[in-house]
């Protein structure tokens, strides 16, 4: 495959737990063929992140690559934009509620 007729897209990383594997979300748009709306649609892609270095979160440019593996066939290019996304779990967020709730100092 000649260079430049590499595919490049720009997304946002979903899932860094595989080693030297991000997942990536790339969201695009298209006319529906009858009724013309705008529709939004979410392509997932395996790229291959060789130092480790995306995190959830950020926005990276992928570029096409020879297949590495089943289902690997891109790689990061570069990261556009750190992002950090809040790691909280909806048990967390109860307890704090539940504990203000329960509270006998107020009344």
């Amino acid at each position: 495959m000649a260079k430049e007729r590499r595919k490049v897209r720009v997304g946002r990383v979903v899932s860094d737990k595989m080693d030297q594997t991000v997942v990536v979300a790339v969201q695009w748009q298209h006319r529906h063929p009858i009724y013309g709306k705008s529709i939004r649609r979410i392509t997932k892609f395996y790229t291959h992140d060789k130092d480790n270095k995306c995190r959830v979160g950020d926005v990276v440019r992928i570029e096409e690559i020879r297949p590495i593996s089943r289902t690997k066939r891109w790689r990061v290019l570069e990261i556009v934009d750190r992002r950090d996304v809040v790691d909280v779990k909806p048990a967390e967020l109860d307890e704090g509620i539940l504990s203000e709730e329960n509270d006998p100092e107020e009344e």
